[in-house]
């Protein structure tokens, strides 16, 4: 069964989705979940948590995930949340540390498809000429994010 609540933030409305123990959706926005509006014990404190990092307060979470995904996109996850706050990587350099070089486009399709944006840290890939691409909350936010990190590192 999953349980969601949404929260108000400086980028409007904050959706967080969990299982039983763990969070496992992330929406900035609004989406229909299947699932109770109710706001569990893993619920807030990841909110807390969250809005701490926008608050520049905070540069990891604690809190229990458990993203849904293929093999392929979780080992991707895996390896954004190695990547150190405020630093940036390329889809090739995060295809060369999954073990798979010539896979950069498939990277960038399971950072796409990243449930929990922020948390694991897709922002904080780029292309390997050093340009921001892609993110599915837009340019500006990626932008917003890898300058907050800077300005708090």
């Amino acid at each position: 069964m999953k349980n969601y609540y949404s929260y108000k933030s400086a980028f409007g409305d904050i959706l967080i989705v969990a299982d039983d123990k763990n969070i496992v959706e992330i929406v900035f926005g609004k989406k229909k979940i299947d699932g109770s509006e109710n706001e569990t014990a893993v619920i807030k404190n990841a909110a807390k948590q969250l809005l701490e990092y926008f608050d520049g307060k905070r540069k990891a979470f604690d809190f229990p995930i458990n993203p849904q995904g293929s093999g392929f996109q979780k080992q991707v996850w895996t390896a954004l949340q190695n990547i150190p706050y405020g630093e940036l990587y390329s889809y090739k350099q995060i295809a060369e540390i999954i073990g798979n070089p010539k896979a950069a486009r498939a990277v960038g399709l399971a950072n796409n498809k990243n449930p929990l944006p922020v948390v694991v840290p897709c922002h904080r890939v780029i292309g390997s000429n050093g340009k921001l691409v892609g993110y599915a909350y837009g340019l500006d936010m990626k932008e917003f994010l890898i300058n907050l990190e800077k300005s708090c590192k």
